[in-house]
């Protein structure tokens, strides 16, 4: 009799990347929204899939599906959607082949359909009926690694083995270093059973799975096996029959395909079943059968190593995610927009974190100080370098002055910290209520000053990169703004972005974008300087990070 349905209680998609595995989401909390970028509740890997591609929102038990102007839409059962109100088992794909696959589930769905088949199978139909419960204990075990841990889908392998057999025990073992290791033991009422309810020493039976010749099945006798201690009698094994099926190794290859690894060390496990009371049913079906269920096993097991490198990484991304709001909590949270100095930024990591910053600092009614970096590498080590430069500026400008005393100083700072191995090329300029701008550029992008007329004039690199040599000189040059002038300072991740087709967009894009949108104010010119550039790069993954500020002078 089929149990009753029950409501319910939430929804997940099963997410199935473009080698065909399959991991599960849960779709909480809501709004849940989809895309490539790490700050998505499900990141898929695909550079062809935009930054936010998808949000799900959720009002009572419906689920509803919005596209987010994606670049290549979203398809729900082969059809284009802007707004779609899900359904359970409906497929989503993201408008580009050979890429991720979702299918909306609602939770507990399939899962009690499975369960419903397998109570409904007649035990009287001999091999027939234990391939239809074979094949349901499988979809169940499948559903259940979607939902559960390993070991519960591993459990329900093991009582699939005893109902097909009709042994009395199953035993579940994965290697371990040079042995084998019991994950699961149970009998055939579903209670747990120790591990040392095996007598048989897993050393024993490791041998003889290394020994085989067949790699789907072996032969194994514990009377026989040479080392069996004088003191294991008949009496004490006292088994009738034993069964061993050997798992292993699975790789997935291109498209769907999977192979197998003939080799003994590719070996994984095997699954060990026996019996007291009669000797196992071992005709030709069943021991098909079994050979099927290892397959199917070596799949799950397979399955759940990826599923846990995906965690691992998941784990990973949001450490990275984290470290990323600091360093965004780092950026000045907000630019002069009065007085005669007024500034507008902006920057976006390649990655999680960058090594680009930018700071805006007032060192007196009459001077403002402004930073831009660019460290060398990517990631963590980039991000923590650029956090520290930082901080040093922070503390160590005072005035224009002491710029290249100051610089000196934090040069000779890096070179002890990062011992030669990172440096960083910088623009720093204090800008005087006068016009006069006092600036030292240590081997950085070389600003363009904009002036009211559409003019550009380029502050060139005067001193080398900080970080380099702990004995470096450097220049602070002047240069008189007038009313209305801007500065444009840029790392070379934005000069350097390119498109699909891997043109960059270099620095006459830059100087084209200036002079049509001169006589806007600094926070027009940067938007539309950042506008043309996502223009060109049409959501390309960079390989850099891009920042970019802009101030004007207006006495």
């Amino acid at each position: 009799m089929s149990s009753p349905a029950s409501a319910p209680t939430g929804a997940s998609f099963v997410v199935i990347n473009p080698s065909g595995n399959r991991t599960r989401a849960v779709i909480e909390p809501t709004p849940y929204t989809i895309g490539r970028q790490a700050d998505n509740q499900l990141v898929l890997r695909d550079s062809r899939i935009s930054r936010q591609h998808v949000r799900v929102h959720k009002v009572g038990t419906t689920y509803t599906l919005e596209d987010l102007n994606s670049r290549h839409g979203v398809f729900v059962n082969g059809t284009q959607v802007a707004k779609h109100e899900l359904k359970n088992s409906d497929s989503i794909e993201f408008g580009v082949q050979d890429s991720y696959r979702l299918i909306f589930m609602v939770e507990d769905d399939e899962i009690h359909k499975l369960i419903d088949q397998l109570g409904q199978t007649n035990k009287s139909d001999g091999t027939a009926g234990n391939l239809s419960k074979l094949r349901a204990l499988v979809e169940v075990a499948r559903a259940l690694q979607n939902s559960l841990s390993t070991e519960d889908v591993l459990g329900a392998v093991v009582d699939a083995a005893l109902t097909v057999t009709g042994s009395e025990r199953g035993f579940l073992m994965l290697r371990k270093d040079d042995d084998l290791e019991i994950v699961v033991a149970r009998n055939d009422r579903g209670a747990p059973l120790g591990k040392n309810d095996l007598k048989v020493p897993t050393r024993l039976i490791n041998r003889a799975l290394a020994q085989r010749r067949e790699l789907l099945s072996m032969n194994f006798d514990p009377m026989a096996a040479s080392g069996v201690s004088p003191d294991m009698s008949v009496e004490m094994l006292a088994l009738r029959s034993v069964v061993c099926v050997p798992l292993v190794r699975l790789r997935s290859g291109g498209g769907q395909e999977t192979s197998i690894r003939t080799a003994n060390s590719e070996t994984v496990g095997l699954l060990y079943l026996d019996s007291r009371a009669g000797a196992a049913d071992l005709s030709a079906g069943n021991r098909e059968l079994l050979q099927t269920l290892a397959l199917e096993t070596s799949t799950i097991l397979e399955n759940a190593r990826l599923l846990e490198e995906e965690r691992s990484k998941q784990r990973l991304e949001e450490e990275l995610s984290i470290a990323r709001n600091i360093q965004s909590g780092l950026l000045p949270r907000s630019l002069p927009k009065e007085g005669f100095y007024r500034a507008a930024g902006w920057s976006i990591p390649s990655h999680q974190v960058g090594g680009d910053y930018y700071d805006v600092r007032k060192l007196n009614d009459d001077c403002w100080a402004t930073v831009v970096a660019d460290v060398s590498g990517k990631g963590v080590s980039s991000a923590l370098l650029a956090s520290l430069l930082q901080g040093a500026f922070l503390l160590a400008s005072e005035g224009e002055k002491n710029i290249e005393l100051m610089m000196s100083r934090i040069n000779k700072y890096l070179v002890e910290r990062a011992h030669g191995e990172k440096y960083a090329t910088l623009f720093f300029c204090n800008l005087h209520s006068d016009g006069v701008l006092h600036y030292a550029n240590a081997g950085h992008c070389a600003p363009i000053v904009v002036s009211v007329t559409g003019e550009l004039h380029s502050l060139p690199a005067n001193s080398m990169p900080i970080g380099l040599i702990g004995v470096a000189p450097y220049k602070v040059d002047a240069y008189q703004l007038k009313p209305g002038d801007k500065v444009v300072c840029y790392s070379d991740g934005l000069s350097e972005a390119q498109n699909a087709a891997e043109d960059f967009f270099e620095i006459h894009r830059i100087e084209e974008a200036l002079r049509g949108n001169y006589a806007g104010t600094c926070e027009d010119v940067l938007n539309a300087l950042k506008k043309s550039v996502q223009a060109f790069t049409e959501e390309a993954p960079q390989s850099d990070d891009m920042t970019l500020v802009v101030f004007e002078y207006r006495p």
